[in-house]
């Protein structure tokens, strides 16, 4: 007999449509799903005829302990927000079930912010770097990087869990980049009420104007669904000249041609 098993599926930002096969081939085997808000919403039709529970309603043991009982009836699902790479709180769960879980990858918020921006964030001759970072957690101990070390020319900035005002934001970056580089703010993206607000460092703060994109004066200290992208991919044309150089010196040689 198969022992059930509890998936953590990675589910995208929150649109359905960006669920994989194997994600929906998964979730379709469980009976219980654990699903952050608003999952529960943007995921009802993969949900009909399931025991929906929000995992951040319990303390990790009662989770466990939860989760043991479920599986004496069936397969346990979690829906990961974009998926386990980054930011995600639920390694400690995949820790603790071991060879009772598997975990299947999902498309990430940066994947998808790429995607709608038409972006390629590490564009040849423009960007050397992509550098994932949230102010939350930077400078804790000292010694640790600050913000400012990330924001350097050639540097793409993928800032996760903003909390700083956009204008103490655009001054440390402006600071770091030292040029006019681009910006885009992606907030809810796959869900509703998505927007997205793209500008450079000088015009950006006159187009997002009194828009709270980064719930700062919300009284819940929940992160925003904000993901901010920064650099000069952004606003970088490419005329296939890089395309032509990796044709000539790097693909016309695949294959043993």
């Amino acid at each position: 007999m198969t022992e059930n098993k509890v998936h953590f599926i990675g589910a995208g930002p929150g649109d359905p449509e960006m669920l994989t096969l194997a994600g929906a081939r998964a979730l379709s085997r469980c009976g219980v799903v654990f699903a952050p808000t608003p999952y529960e919403q943007t995921f009802a039709e993969h949900l009909t005829g399931k025991q929906i529970l929000v995992p951040f309603d319990y303390y990790f043991d009662e989770l466990l302990e939860r989760i043991d009982g479920f599986l004496n009836e069936s397969d346990v699902a979690f829906l990961i927000p974009g998926d386990l790479t980054f930011y995600s709180p639920f390694q400690g769960l995949v820790d603790a079930l071991g060879e009772r879980c598997e975990v299947i990858p999902g498309v990430g918020t940066a994947n998808a912010a790429s995607a709608r921006l038409k972006r390629t964030l590490d564009l040849p001759g423009v960007c050397k770097s992509a550098v994932i970072v949230s102010p939350r957690t930077l400078g804790d101990r000292p010694g640790d990087p600050t913000f400012a070390d990330f924001a350097r020319p050639g540097t793409t900035l993928l800032i996760y869990m903003n909390n700083m005002p956009l204008s103490e934001l655009v001054t440390e970056l402006r600071r770091g980049y030292g040029s006019d580089v681009g910006i885009a703010l992606i907030h809810r993206l796959g869900l509703p009420g998505e927007e997205i607000v793209e500008g450079v460092l000088s015009d950006i703060e006159g187009k997002v104007g009194d828009r709270d994109f980064f719930n700062l004066s919300a009284k819940t200290k929940r992160p925003a669904l904000t993901l901010v992208i920064v650099g000069e991919s952004l606003i970088a044309h490419e005329d296939g000249t890089w395309w032509d150089h990796r044709r000539e010196h790097i693909w016309h040689y695949r294959d043993n041609e």
